[in-house]
This record gives C-alpha cells, sequence and structure tokens, in this order.
C-alpha cells in the first residue's frame, strides 16, 4: 500500500528544500515532508456502497528570522523557492517572540506499535470480506437490524523531518478503523445507534463495537413515559457518551496558551485540587500503538508521559516551543518551555500545542456497569450525545441532546426516553463524588489525539431534561 522508497523520496526532497533556505541566507529552518496512503469502503443501507483508494500529502517549511516565524507549505519540491520566499516574507512581517528557537537535536527512543506490517499487506478484497463480514455479523444478532452508515477504512503515512538544529527523524505509522451506524426500522419505529473502533495494528474479525451497536438500537426501542421536568440528578455516561464532551472542555483546558490566558476554568489554580481526589489525568505520548504518540512530537522534542493531575490536584500544563516562548516574552507567565506536546493537523499548517493520549484514571476500584446502577439507585444512564461542539471550554458548561438514555429508578432499568436534553458542567461534575468504570477504552480520534476513558457515574453537575 506504501511505497519502499517513501521515506527516502520524502528525505530527498526535505534536502532540496533545505538548500534553497540556505541560498536564502536563513539560518533557522525546519521542513517536515509526509505521504499518506489509504483504502476505504462505504456501507449504505445495508451493502457496501463504494470502494476507493488514494493518497496525499507534501512538505512544509517553518523558519525563524531573530525571533519572527513564518510557514509555508507545498506538493513539489519544484515549488521550494516560492514556498520560501513566502515563508521568509511572512517572517519578516511577523512580530518578533523574544527567546524562540527552533529546537536542538535530542536523543529518543522509538515508540512500539505504530506500525503493523499486516495492514500494508491488506488488500482490496480483505476490507470487502471484513465489510460483508460486518454485515452479516449484524443480521445474525437481530434480523431486524441493518447497517444504514459507516465503512471501513486503512491508512499508512510516511513522514519525515529535517532542522537546520540537526533535527532528521521519519518513521511509518499504520491505522485501521470502522464505523457502523445500526438501524431497526420496524413497527413505524425506528432506533438507531453509532459505534467505532480504531487501532494502529490490523483490526482481525468483528470488534465489539459492532455487537455494541446492535445493542443500543436494541434498548433504546419502545421507549416509556416519564413525567418530570428539567431535574439535576445522578447520571452513568458510558465511555462513549464522555469522550466528547471530555474532547471540547477537558483536553483543551489544560494547555498552557490557555491556562495563562485565563481562558481555562483552571487557570491559576496550579497545585490546587480541581478533580475528584482519587482522579488522576495523564498526557502520554508515548503509549504503545497511540494516536496521539510517537518519539518526537510536531517540531522535534522528544516526547514523554505528563500527569497532569494527581490524584485531582492540578499539577502541570502543555506547552510547545512557540507557545512557551510566546507566553514567557509576553510576561503572562514567567517561565515555560516545551513538554513535548506539539501537535500537527498536517503538513499544511505550523505546529501548536495539543494533548496526545489522555488517561483518566482512578485509585478507587472499578466498578461494573451493573454496580454504577445500584450505587446511582435512580437517574440516567446515557449512551451518547449530540451538539458536544457547543460546549463551553472556559466554563465548562453544556447543552447537549441525546436520543440514547435509559431511566433507571431504584437500581432497574425502567426503559429508554425517546429523547434528553443534557446539560451541566463538566469541571463541578469531576469534582466530587464520581466513580470511574473498569478499564479505561480508547474513545474517538481528535485532531491531535485519543481519549481513553471508562464509563462514569456522576452524582452531581448533571440535568436532565426528558423530551
Amino acid at each position: 500500500m506504501i511505497p519502499e522508497d517513501a521515506i527516502e523520496r520524502l528525505l530527498d526532497g526535505c534536502k532540496v528544500i533545505s538548500k534553497e533556505c540556505e541560498l536564502q541566507s536563513i539560518s533557522e529552518w525546519e521542513i517536515v515532508g509526509t505521504q499518506g496512503y489509504g483504502r476505504s469502503l462505504d456501507i449504505e443501507a445495508g451493502r457496501i456502497s463504494l470502494a476507493s483508494g488514494g493518497g496525499e500529502g507534501g512538505f512544509g517549511v517553518r523558519i525563524l528570522d531573530n525571533g519572527r516565524y513564518g510557514y509555508a507549505h507545498l506538493v513539489d519540491v519544484s515549488g521550494a523557492k516560492h514556498a520560501v520566499s513566502q515563508a521568509l516574507s511572512i517572517a519578516k512581517a511577523s512580530p518578533s517572540i523574544a527567546g524562540f528557537s527552533l529546537p536542538s537535536a535530542e536523543k529518543t527512543n522509538p515508540v512500539d506499535g505504530m506500525l503493523d506490517e499486516a495492514i500494508l499487506k491488506l488488500s482490496p478484497d480483505d476490507l470487502l470480506t471484513q465489510g460483508d463480514d460486518i454485515i452479516s455479523e449484524v443480521t445474525s444478532l437481530d434480523q431486524r437490524a441493518v447497517v444504514i452508515g459507516g465503512g471501513i477504512g486503512i491508512g499508512a503515512e510516511a513522514g519525515v523531518m529535517l532542522s537546520s538544529q540537526g533535527i532528521e527523524a521519519s518513521g511509518i505509522s499504520t491505522s485501521h478503523g470502522l464505523g457502523v451506524q445500526v438501524s431497526i426500522d420496524v413497527d413505524d419505529q425506528m432506533t438507531s445507534s453509532w459505534e467505532s473502533s480504531s487501532s494502529r495494528k490490523l483490526i482481525e474479525g468483528i470488534p465489539d463495537c459492532v455487537a455494541t451497536a446492535v445493542e443500543w438500537a436494541q434498548k433504546t426501542r419502545d421507549p416509556i413515559e416519564i413525567q418530570s421536568d428539567a431535574q439535576d440528578t445522578p447520571v452513568i455516561m458510558t465511555s462513549q457518551g464522555i469522550s466528547s464532551l471530555f474532547s471540547n472542555i477537558i483536553r483543551p483546558s489544560i494547555l498552557g496558551e490557555r491556562m495563562v490566558r485565563g481562558e481555562s476554568y483552571w487557570s491559576g489554580k496550579l497545585n490546587e485540587v480541581v478533580l475528584d481526589n482519587h482522579l488522576t489525568m495523564m498526557d502520554n505520548r508515548r503509549m504503545e500503538g497511540g494516536f496521539g504518540s510517537g518519539s518526537r512530537d510536531g517540531e522535534g522534542v522528544p516526547t514523554s508521559c505528563h500527569t497532569i493531575i494527581e490524584n485531582g490536584t492540578l499539577r502541570k500544563m502543555l506547552w510547545s516551543s512557540r507557545d512557551a516562548a510566546k507566553n514567557v516574552s509576553e510576561g503572562r507567565i514567567d517561565g515555560a518551555e516545551s513538554t513535548g506536546s506539539a501537535s500537527r493537523g498536517s503538513h499544511m499548517s505550523p505546529p501548536t500545542t495539543g494533548c496526545g493520549d489522555v488517561h483518566l484514571l482512578s485509585s478507587k476500584p472499578p466498578m461494573s456497569l451493573d454496580e454504577m446502577i445500584d450505587t446511582m439507585g435512580t437517574g440516567y444512564v446515557v449512551h451518547s450525545v449530540m451538539g458536544a461542539h457547543t460546549a463551553n471550554p472556559t466554563s465548562g458548561d453544556f447543552s447537549v441532546t441525546s436520543s440514547t438514555v435509559l431511566r433507571i429508578e431504584e437500581g432497574e432499568i425502567l426503559g429508554p426516553i425517546k429523547q434528553a436534553g443534557v446539560s451541566g458542567n463538566l469541571f463541578k461534575a469531576l469534582s466530587k463524588e464520581v466513580n470511574l468504570g473498569h478499564s479505561s477504552t480508547r474513545n474517538g480520534v481528535s485532531s491531535t489525539g485519543t481519549n481513553h476513558l471508562s464509563n462514569v457515574l456522576f452524582a452531581q453537575g448533571m440535568r436532565i431534561n426528558p423530551a
């Protein structure tokens, strides 16, 4: 799926651009080259509707001129002269950041699990077989169920970084992902559920997410009537239900620039208790097979595993080199340096600070879903939400909707409700009387990394408004 000489070709391209930087008397430069390849198929109305493949890539060049930086990207090295001139022109027009320089070369160790040769060997016929197997599995689990949407994709990306500071790094990563929207439409009632799975390793057979999609399409049938106004209530959010809110509220809150600008709920609270005291949150960029992991970050700095919150106490914030230097020079913080947390969306954008693989852990014994329901007594189970992008990452307030909600009374599942508004404050909800479920799972790949979350029982901070 990926040419054997992909790394060599990218490195040759980076060297061509580096020579152009030298010709234009640029002393500090950083060049990245990426080339991605992939195959995918779409599933619609219970059948495979489209299969496709292709690739894309290019180069990005960041240059520094007396603390001023500029960035440009190009597809082909024939445009090197223009791209470097453009980056230099942008740099000259940009404000200077005192103390900002490109990272120096440092040794680092590789992270395991980033490449699976089995994915590279996967043929289009193999994808079609997996797609057919998923469709058949859904039918075998429930004759009424149909995969009305979703698909399967595999990918491989080669990447290279070269800098004036002596960094020369390269590598290939792979991915395999699938998602299914399962629907049951009988007796004038349609219910559905979306589930997905992703891995840097080959996903063999039928992943658990397929059965879960069928299960929630079944669980939400025959909704009951709830005579209740909006009320503050205990809520169990499944790992999928909490993930999108976590991505939009919690992940941005630990970025250094947001903290020192007063744009985080946790601004000014370093070394203070911010979560329930048994909770620990880690940002791990060295997790085996992590989607936000690697031996170096987006600007070549060696990566680490950071304990952001330890037993409820905020201990650290995340920085890239540029953001650290900028906020020190502007007087927002006395000292800051890169935590190896620079992320790149692609070769078309410069690196910015971002989270990697974020884990929420507890020192308390984990609870099964049944144990959570018994502990909660009366409340709701929420499996997915819509509208999490509207959440306020500064205050933690959110107001979303859900059509996968179960009503619990006295420790028993009474039944599903058709729809509900779910609102509250996630910072408050996580600050007291929180219980986590069994082993954290990977929940959705964000723009910079992945959440690893368990089911969560919230005793406060949540409000449900049944439709």
